[in-house]
């Protein structure tokens, strides 16, 4: 389908949500709508200079915009650019905009005709799990469409409720996030799951979006940078702006800050329904019974059903449970039992994959990058082995969350025997560094630490350490093919594959 905007349903656009500043034509400025406006057509919409063409409407955004994009997309071709800032140097049409993020969104709605309106939009939350819970809420409401929903999740995106495509970012820009929408509306796509980071809302990726039904699965320290979020308020009250922008939410009730959550729902008058693993008095309540297994309980109507994951982890159930909460809303007469069924072959990659070595060792890879996340892991690692140490891979990313290597840290003081220090996307920064730093917030003495920058180098000890009672845990990259180093994603095999040629070795 061929999408367009011409220059004038621009100006009225922004004149109406009140971002525009001034439109400037060959050094003329103009405001109101007249004749002078240019009556261009824009077929294509952009923010990456190397892109554009004499159709594109092109965006000046973000931190690192250089007047030199603006001139070399100029020298492209370009005759049209939107932007906070008046470059009276490049001769092009300047629509000059209050809020840069905010117009991306209004004009990148008008010009894929709203696809938002024309799909059931359900959004995922959370300091961990929210890659799960998309993938286990998919299923079932793809079950539930005859394969009629589409999944934007961090690791994959599905556009025609099958084709898989890798992801790059847990929520993409605004652009991208419309243009991967009305793709969906044109494959007969009627529903879609979506994470929404923090981040999504600091930088105003879903401005404008209502979702017809939020999850908040948890909450916990990450993410706290000066390039993300300064303070963990500030991290807080972005996820809660999800509340202000969902017509029902699920919450669950075993989560800090909840009576917060709770007061933003009734203050919002958004209604919503909980879960718990602890509380009798919430709409749903799961019991685990293993890694695999769990009792999931309607208080509402008092049904109950026994319920068997593919996935490992008892955290993976309150993910199901959620999952299950929001296929019910879509559809009322989903069982609990056919809901069960549904799950119980899903798997997600980079997420709980697990492994044996020809000695019975266990091996858990999961993209495992927060305090939260890595004590879950852990404590699934020693359900299953527990006789055995526990040896923890892990590092941390370069030049961003800055707070979780002590809290990295802190969870290999708690949970670990051995940990190995390596390369998780050190960027500009040194591995080194970052291995330090974590080490220096390991205070149990007892944890054996050892310091290999060099990834697969890391993997191969640890596995050859592992003995038949052991368990290694592979956290913070799961399925990821690339290690970004120097602002460069250099090609990396995966901590899976190299589990599975080491294995593949080993009975060769």
């Amino acid at each position: 389908m061929e999408y367009q905007i011409s220059l004038p349903q621009i100006q009225e656009i922004l004149l109406k949500k009140q971002l525009l500043k001034e439109i400037i034509i060959d050094g003329q400025w103009h405001y109101a709508p007249s004749d002078k406006i240019s009556a261009k057509i824009f077929h294509h919409m952009t923010y990456d200079s190397r892109e554009v063409g004499r159709d594109s409407l092109f965006f000046c955004k973000g931190l690192n915009f250089k007047e030199s994009f603006l001139a070399q997309a100029i020298a492209q071709g370009l005759t049209c650019y939107v932007s906070e800032n008046y470059y009276e140097h490049q001769a092009a049409i300047a629509v000059v905009v209050t809020d840069i993020r905010e117009a991306m969104v209004v004009l990148a709605q008008a010009f894929y005709q709203n696809p938002q309106e024309q799909l059931f939009t359900i959004a995922i939350t959370g300091t961990k799990g929210k890659t799960t819970t998309a993938y286990l809420t998919h299923q079932l409401i793809n079950q539930l469409t005859n394969h009629k929903c589409a999944l934007f999740s961090s690791e994959e995106t599905i556009l025609d409720g099958k084709t898989k495509m890798k992801s790059s970012l847990s929520t993409p820009e605004a652009l991208v996030i419309y243009q991967q929408m009305a793709q969906a509306v044109e494959n007969k796509m009627t529903h879609l799951v979506m994470e929404v980071s923090s981040q999504a809302y600091k930088i105003k990726r879903v401005y404008g979006l209502t979702f017809d039904v939020g999850l908040f699965l948890n909450i916990g320290h990450d993410h706290i940078s000066p390039i993300e979020h300064p303070t963990f308020e500030d991290y807080l009250y972005c996820k809660r702006q999800l509340i202000l922008h969902s017509k029902k939410m699920i919450l669950n009730a075993d989560m800090p800050y909840f009576d917060l959550l709770v007061e933003t729902c009734q203050q919002a008058k958004v209604d919503y329904l909980t879960f718990s693993e602890k509380s009798v008095t919430a709409d749903y309540q799961y019991t685990s019974k293993s890694q695999h297994d769990f009792i999931l309980k309607d208080q509402q109507t008092n049904q109950e059903q026994a319920i068997h994951l593919g996935l490992v982890g008892e955290f993976n159930h309150a993910n199901a449970t959620a999952a299950i909460m929001v296929a019910r809303l879509v559809d009322s007469q989903l069982s609990l039992e056919q809901a069960g069924q549904d799950l119980s072959e899903v798997s997600v990659p980079g997420r709980m994959n697990a492994f044996y070595l020809a000695n019975g060792a266990l091996v858990l890879v999961d993209y495992a990058h927060n305090y939260l996340s890595l004590k879950a892991v852990s404590h699934a690692a020693k359900q299953l082995k527990p006789d055995g140490k526990l040896i923890i891979l892990t590092g941390s990313a370069g030049g961003k969350a800055l707070s979780r290597r002590p809290d990295m840290g802190k969870a290999i003081s708690e949970e670990a025997d051995v940990a190995f220090l390596t390369a998780d996307d050190p960027n500009f920064e040194q591995v080194a560094s970052i291995s330090e730093e974590i080490k220096a917030a390991i205070t149990n003495p007892s944890v054996q630490v050892i310091l290999e920058e060099n990834r697969k180098q890391a993997i191969l000890q640890a596995l050859a350490m592992a003995d038949s009672q052991s368990a290694v845990v592979l956290a913070g990259k799961g399925s990821e093919k690339t290690i970004k180093v120097n602002g460069q994603a250099t090609p990396y095999e995966s901590d899976i594959e190299i589990v599975k040629a080491y294995i593949a070795e080993e009975k060769a």
